[in-house]
């Protein structure tokens, strides 16, 4: 019988200790918030020096580039997406290739803005979508393996730039923030560059394409992922690809870069609210981002994009963190609609999605009691999550004895 320890979170954001790649100091402060607040003391003479640095190192990547294009910008048609192209193009001058994967999850918005990249930044803009049958086969064999339906998006997007880069010989490929303010695992003099480590661990939660194949219900094929095979390492070197983050190099506030491409560019936030979150900036270019892909995150560790999106917002001091517990306390627990969107894509039914998910929760985070799923809350006290769905046999780790 498991022995329920309250959940321990940050006293000055909202994660929690389990939160991944994050730790907790002795005054229980987190790694993203110490490193979040070293990043705010950075002088603005700081950033400047680093614009300078920034500049070298696209001069220095330029001579040695013989392709069509300066550079390739992997593009989502979001708000980061247009700030990663407006300082390439409009502050240093550069000809882009701009490439998309094209998950088949837009919301209308996130197409509009994707589509009116090329026009108003004047780019070539390739965008790539693998066959829809594949795609929901991926969805379903991705949800039942690793609790993630949006594994073929990570995958994309991670990828398929690189091949790009490879296949036209592009040296440099310009991506946007680094993970700063999700973990604080990286410090801002360690300038973190792309590399097939952060792909395949991080992005793809472990698994590769060749890990999907010959699935005994879904069938794919080698064929079929062709899409998502990373080049050699001996491409790459050949013909010296690099992928660097402005984030390394330009103060980052999505707040602000959201703010501006709105006034020079006219892109369009969301003009729906989301249901498990407040932000209408994020994620426009995959309907399930913000709602069931988030929703398992809760249901494996107990915390959601409203969770995120709060604790980045109470380190650039536009939010309290009594205010962040509000936000967390009205979305992280909501069952978006989106899941019933979902369900008949891939024609799933109701109850098969919840015998999935559940066997996915952290018995660290969850238990049962009443046949309800509890969970201590960041507030204090424990809060009751809905029904369960798991036999009586993997009910057993999850029993509380309290």
């Amino acid at each position: 019988m498991n022995i329920i320890k309250p959940i321990t979170y940050c006293t000055r954001c909202l994660y929690p200790r389990i939160a991944v790649n994050l730790s907790l100091d002795d005054d229980g402060v987190c790694s993203a918030c110490k490193t979040a607040e070293n990043m705010n003391n950075l002088s603005d003479e700081f950033w400047e020096e680093r614009k300078e640095d920034f500049k070298e190192l696209i001069e220095e990547i330029k001579l040695n580039n013989d392709a069509e294009y300066d550079c390739i910008i992997p593009v989502s048609g979001g708000k980061d997406s247009y700030y990663q192209t407006h300082v390439m193009v409009k502050e240093f001058g550069l000809k882009p290739l701009l490439v998309t994967y094209h998950g088949n999850n837009y919301l209308p918005e996130g197409d509009y803005n994707r589509d009116r990249m090329r026009h108003v930044f004047d780019c070539d803009h390739l965008v790539f979508c693998p066959s829809i049958e594949v795609l929901k086969k991926l969805n379903r064999l991705c949800f039942k393996k690793m609790g993630d339906m949006n594994w073929q998006n990570h995958c994309g997007i991670f990828t398929l730039p690189i091949q790009m880069a490879v296949k036209f010989k592009i040296p440099l490929m310009i991506w946007g923030e680094i993970s700063w303010d999700i973990s604080g695992m990286h410090d801002i003099d360690d300038l973190v560059e792309f590399s097939a480590r952060v792909r395949q661990e991080h992005g793809l939660r472990g698994f590769e394409w060749h890990d999907l194949i010959h699935d005994k219900e879904e069938f794919l094929t080698e064929k079929d992922m062709n899409w998502a095979k990373y080049p050699s390492d001996q491409d790459i070197v050949d013909v010296g690809v690099r992928g660097l983050y402005i984030g390394n190099f330009f103060k980052w506030d999505p707040n602000v870069h959201t703010q501006a491409m709105m006034d020079l560019y006219g892109w369009k936030p969301a003009q729906q609210p989301f249901e498990r979150t407040y932000r209408m900036m994020s994620n426009l270019d995959d309907r399930y981002e913000n709602g069931i892909h988030d929703l398992m995150k809760f249901i494996k560790f107990g915390y959601g994009r409203a969770t995120d999106h709060a604790s980045k917002d109470i380190r650039t001091g536009d939010m309290t963190r009594d205010q962040g517990i509000e936000m967390v306390r009205k979305y992280d627990h909501v069952v978006s609609s989106d899941l019933y969107y979902w369900l008949d894509y891939v024609d799933m039914k109701e109850e098969d999605f919840w015998l999935i998910a559940d066997s996915f929760r952290d018995p660290r985070v969850w238990w049962i009691k009443d046949g309800l799923w509890w969970k201590a809350d960041l507030w204090g006290g424990c809060s009751a999550y809905g029904p369960v769905h798991l036999s009586e046999e993997d009910q057993q780790r999850y029993i509380h004895n309290g």
